[in-house]
């Protein structure tokens, strides 16, 4: 017989009758494994010819199909082919503050061969805090410059290369360290522009960490907010997290004016949710303009730099016991954005700075002045509070450099006294 191998072996059956043949009298039964015996008693038929003609259509279409799926390019085919998934909404890009100022140079170093780099150790070594990272790489020696352990000489040669038609980015290690080069940045580059009556802009970056670190004391532990705010001349731009850091750092080194951009060391390993919109190259942040952080009815806190985060998180409490605060986030020390807190304020009815430095003529200071002299101090229900670090130079030891520096707790305690709970 067909299929016999040796004499007593069955040969290999389908499980299922053949579609020509069916089980006589069982309809729609259990499928059978196959016989001829059951076929010479009559206890399997022919299925009539109709059935027969039909199954055979259906696989004549069903092979023309997978015919010309395989005569199909691959790329139609496979996503014919390819299983249909629930898909979620993709994972948020997380970056860290220091690499979005990276980002945010190398964006502009290439867009505009005008625009290099200089300070100590941004080159060959990837910066102090390798913020420069893979910049020298990629640049060369000639736009991303290492330089001798003298401020005053590299900023002065940054605000001549400025003078002379180029983009600089003048990085110093702490700027606490720009007050050696304090003539440069104030006398040179922030007065220019006025004293040639409009004739010599100074496009020029000076950015660097800024305010208390951990544990480095009094001489690298000074914010400069106030300092740089106080100069005409200047922009100054305070960043808190990755979207403020790169979108900031572009418009900075785009402006024709001097900007001076305060990073903060703490959180430039911190990473961030960066939004679509922010990855783009054309992402830029405006200078001068503000922005509320997390909205509330019954406190305004302004703060910037790293206070916002401790604002938030005072906030984050205080939501428990009902109380809702409005934080807003600076961005910007000069031009201060002071339309935005005037309009916040007059919405809560309550006001409370935070920033890191000393008391004293601080950025706090000037925002209660100016909401004083405005319109929204007509709305005040009580004083406004400041939140500063302690008006002492920066211990090195740290439980008396925690206590130095505003902490959650401080800043929920400010709020409450202005509210009066």
């Amino acid at each position: 017989r067909r299929g016999r191998t040796s004499p007593g072996a069955t040969s290999p059956r389908p499980s299922a009758p053949h579609p020509r043949w069916e089980l006589a009298g069982h309809a729609g039964a259990a499928p059978f494994h196959w016989s001829e015996s059951l076929g010479r008693r009559g206890l399997i038929r022919p299925r009539p010819r109709s059935v027969v003609v039909q199954l055979q259509l259906e696989d004549t279409v069903k092979m023309a199909a997978v015919s010309a799926l395989v005569r199909r390019p691959l790329r139609q085919v496979s996503g014919l082919l390819r299983r249909r998934f629930h898909r979620t909404a993709p994972a948020a890009l997380q970056v860290t503050v220091r690499d979005a100022i990276n980002q945010g140079m190398d964006e502009e170093l290439e867009r505009d061969e005008k625009v290099f780099l200089l300070g100590e150790e941004v080159a060959q070594y990837d910066g102090a805090y390798k913020v420069s990272r893979g910049l020298w790489k990629k640049y060369g020696d000639k736009r991303i410059i290492d330089t001798p352990i003298s401020e005053m000489g590299f900023a002065g040669i940054a605000v001549g290369a400025a003078m002379a038609g180029l983009r600089p980015i003048c990085e110093f290690m702490t700027f606490n360290f720009s007050m050696q080069a304090i003539d440069q940045v104030i006398n040179s580059a922030a007065k220019t522009y006025y004293m040639s009556g409009g004739l010599q802009s100074v496009p020029i970056v000076f950015r660097g960490p800024n305010g208390a670190s951990a544990g480095v004391a009094a001489q690298h532990s000074q914010c400069f907010a106030a300092w740089y705010g106080h100069c005409p001349g200047l922009k100054v731009v305070s960043p808190w997290n990755s979207e403020d850091a790169k979108g900031l750092i572009k418009s900075a080194i785009r402006d024709n004016n001097p900007v001076v951009v305060l990073e903060n060391e703490l959180m430039y390993g911190v990473p961030f949710e960066l939004p679509s919109e922010a990855q783009s190259k054309d992402f830029l942040i405006p200078i001068g303009k503000a922005k509320i952080e997390r909205q509330g009815t019954h406190v305004t806190v302004v703060a910037h730099s790293r206070p916002v985060g401790h604002c938030l998180e005072a906030a984050t409490v205080l939501s428990k016991e009902g109380i809702e605060c409005e934080v807003v986030n600076l961005r910007t020390i000069r031009p201060m954005d002071i339309e935005t807190i005037e309009n916040s304020v007059m919405k809560t009815n309550h006001l409370v700075t935070v920033e890191g430095g000393w008391p004293q003529f601080g950025v706090g200071a000037e925002i209660c002045a100016r909401i004083m002299e405005g319109q929204a101090f007509n709305f005040l229900d009580a004083p406004a509070v400041r939140v500063t670090g302690a008006d002492v130079p920066m211990p090195y030891a740290k439980i008396l450099e925690d206590n130095s520096v505003p902490q959650v707790k401080d800043i929920i305690f400010a709020i409450k006294k202005t509210l009066n709970i």
